[in-house]
């Protein structure tokens, strides 16, 4: 039996090539070695208000770009949250067990309710636990997230733990931070600090859907300096971002020419944006054009919403059909 791997993606907006590489590739990877459920978080979106009309189309927008990344629907389940209800069903159930002091000890809370003081909503403290329910509903092992998120993956194991020993049973199996790769590559954004987040506004971020114009500008506009002052100096940070972007897209003998300008104190950096952005452009080329292709697919894509649902409903009816027969709950004949 492969181990069965948890990740879902909240509806916010479009991916970005720090989103793909960051987790989607790996991804891509996995669904050929583990049981991968993928889902998309429109329940968790519900926090921030969205309008219907929005909340639909950045759920369709995930699942088509999902799709155009590799992902495959035949190997993996590829679901919307929503879709299961299952879900909401054994959220309700872990809130019973889930304390007021552990739930806003919660670092994510501390951080959201100081951010959005005004939307102090049940949604946001209880985040942790509709956390838990996504793992445990498929009874995961292995769940792909970052520094951020370890905090609440305690969590899940605690209010598995916690059943567990209420009910008596040895049903929920810990889960735990899992990365497919050794070194997972790091997207510097364009605004010269830090990694690609779409929070530092669109011109920081290259989306996968960005067309070859949008792409040159936001290259073009991307933060550097006035150019070295003394031969093989270290290059700040914003200098740093760019090649590290160049590593990713272009090939090694193109990072060699630049950073040997570099080192000589001959670099432009206009002729380094150029490049950087036409190679930018010819590897997002048969993304965005898979993203255009799916996106006029309707029927394809309800295929694979329906199919999903399906597979992703069969493993939680299972989990709790035991949920409910462990708490107790029977019906009356």
């Amino acid at each position: 039996m492969k181990e069965t791997v948890v990740s879902g993606i909240r509806p916010t907006g479009k991916l970005h090539l720090g989103n793909y590489f960051g987790a989607v590739t790996n991804f891509v990877k996995m669904q050929y070695d583990y049981n991968c459920y993928f889902f998309i978080a429109d329940l968790h979106s519900l926090t921030t208000h969205p309008t219907p009309g929005d909340l639909h189309g950045y759920v369709r927008h995930v699942l088509v770009e999902y799709l155009a990344c590799g992902i495959n629907p035949e190997e993996t389940t590829i679901y919307v949250q929503s879709d299961v209800p299952e879900v909401s069903e054994l959220y309700l159930y872990l809130n019973m067990n889930a304390y007021l002091g552990e739930l806003e000890r919660s670092a994510s809370f501390k951080e959201k309710i100081r951010a959005n003081p005004d939307n102090v909503n049940a949604g946001l403290l209880t985040y942790p636990t509709l956390m838990a329910a996504d793992i445990l509903i498929h009874r995961a092992t292995k769940v792909p997230v970052g520094k951020d998120q370890e905090q609440h993956l305690e969590m899940t194991r605690n209010f598995g733990n916690r059943f567990n020993r209420m009910y008596n049973a040895d049903f929920f199996p810990e889960s735990f931070a899992f990365n497919y790769a050794e070194n997972l590559v790091k997207v510097p954004g364009l605004e010269g600090k830090g990694k690609m987040s779409k929070s530092d506004g669109d011109g920081n971020c290259i989306y996968l859907s960005d067309s070859p114009e949008i792409i040159r500008k936001k290259v073009a506009r991307a933060v550097s300096d006035s150019g070295p002052t003394e031969e093989n100096q270290e290059k700040p940070e914003a200098i740093q971002n760019l090649f590290d972007l160049m590593k990713i897209v272009s090939t090694p003998d193109t990072v060699a020419h630049f950073d040997g300008l570099y080192n000589k104190m001959q670099i432009r950096y206009g002729d380094m944006k150029k490049q950087l952005a036409e190679d930018m452009i010819i590897f997002n080329s048969p993304i965005r054009e898979r993203i255009e292709e799916l996106s006029k697919d309707d029927l394809y894509l309800r295929q694979v919403a329906k199919h999903g649902a399906l597979k992703a409903r069969e493993s939680a009816q299972k989990t709790i059909k035991e949920v409910r027969n462990l708490i107790g709950f029977k019906v009356f004949n």
